[in-house]
C-alpha cells in the first residue's frame, strides 16, 4: 500500500481496490461494508468503529487507537488530524481518545494466556498488604524516567488495591547498561529491595544468574511494546505510558464493570 504525503492532513493511500460496486453504493451501509473490507485487507485489522465525519463522503474509522478517514468508495484514506477551524477543535484528538477506550474494552485473551503461562514466579511483584482488587503487568526499564515515577508512587497504587507485576523491558537492548541492571536486580538476594534501590537511582551490585529478562523482553515485543512503562490490563489490552493511580483505578473499575455486563 503506497503512502503519499499531502500538505495538510498527511497520508493518502492511492491503491485502487477491486470493489466495482463501491462507486455506485447507494446506501451508507454498503459504503461501510466496503470500507470494512478494505481495512481488513490492507490494515489486517477489524475496525473498532466506522462513522460519518463532518465532511460528506468521508468516514471516520478507528483501528485500535488510530484514526483514519476513508472516502466512501474505500479507495482513498487520509491519516492525520482533522480540524474544525470555525470552532477551533481538533476533531481527531477527540476521536482518538474515544477509539482508545473502545480498543481497551476489547479483551485480548491471548495476552492474558501468555502472562499466565509465564507466571508470577518469573516476575517481580509488588502487592498491596490488603485486598487485591486489580492486577496489572508492567513492562519496565529501570532507567526510564516515567517508569521511576510510576514506581515512586507504588503506595498510591496499593492504596487502591492495585497489584503491580514487573517484567523487564530495557529499551537499549540486550547487553546494555539497563539490561545489566535488570539482570542484577533479578539476581539480587532481595529482588524487591534491589528494584527499589535501582528505581531510586541507586547502585545495585552487579550479578548474573539464570534469569527471565530475555524471555520478558521477547514477550513485550510480541505484545507490541514500543516504549516504557507499558501496562497490560487485566483483559490483556496494552496501555502505553505512565498512568497516575487515581486515573488507573477508574479505568480498571470501568473495565471490570464492562466484563460483568
Amino acid at each position: 500500500m503506497k503512502l503519499l504525503k499531502t500538505i495538510m492532513l498527511a497520508v493518502v493511500l492511492g491503491v485502487p481496490v477491486g470493489f466495482s460496486t463501491a462507486a455506485n453504493a447507494d446506501s451508507k451501509q454498503d459504503e461501510i461494508k466496503v470500507i470494512t473490507a478494505q481495512v481488513l485487507k490492507e490494515l489486517k485489522s477489524t475496525p473498532g468503529y466506522i462513522k460519518e465525519s463532518p465532511i460528506p463522503g468521508l468516514y471516520e474509522v478507528a483501528v485500535g487507537s488510530q484514526i483514519f478517514y476513508f472516502y466512501k468508495d474505500g479507495r482513498y484514506v487520509i491519516s492525520g488530524d482533522l480540524f474544525d477551524m470555525k470552532n477551533g477543535l481538533n476533531l481527531t484528538q477527540t476521536a482518538r481518545s474515544e477509539a482508545q477506550m473502545v480498543a481497551l474494552r476489547t479483551p485480548k485473551p491471548e495476552n492474558v494466556e501468555a502472562l499466565n503461562k509465564m507466571g508470577e514466579a518469573k516476575m517481580i511483584v509488588f502487592a498491596p498488604k490488603g485486598e487485591v482488587k486489580h492486577t496489572i503487568s508492567v513492562f519496565t526499564d529501570i532507567d526510564c524516567g516515567y517508569c521511576r515515577k510510576l514506581h515512586k508512587e507504588m503506595a498510591s497504587y496499593h492504596k487502591f488495591g492495585i497489584k503491580i507485576r514487573y517484567l523487564a523491558y530495557p529499551r537499549a537492548g540486550v547487553g546494555s547498561a539497563s539490561y545489566n541492571k535488570a539482570v542484577s536486580v533479578w539476581c539480587a538476594d532481595d529482588r524487591k529491595k534491589a528494584m527499589n534501590l535501582a528505581k531510586g537511582g541507586g547502585s545495585v551490585e552487579n550479578k548474573t544468574c539464570d534469569n527471565p529478562v530475555k524471555e520478558q523482553m521477547a514477550l513485550g515485543e510480541k505484545f507490541g511494546v514500543n516504549g516504557t512503562p507499558a501496562l497490560v490490563l487485566e483483559n490483556g489490552q496494552l496501555y502505553p505510558g505512565y498512568v497516575p493511580a487515581d486515573k488507573l483505578i477508574k479505568l480498571l473499575d470501568s473495565l471490570k464493570s464492562d466484563s460483568k455486563k
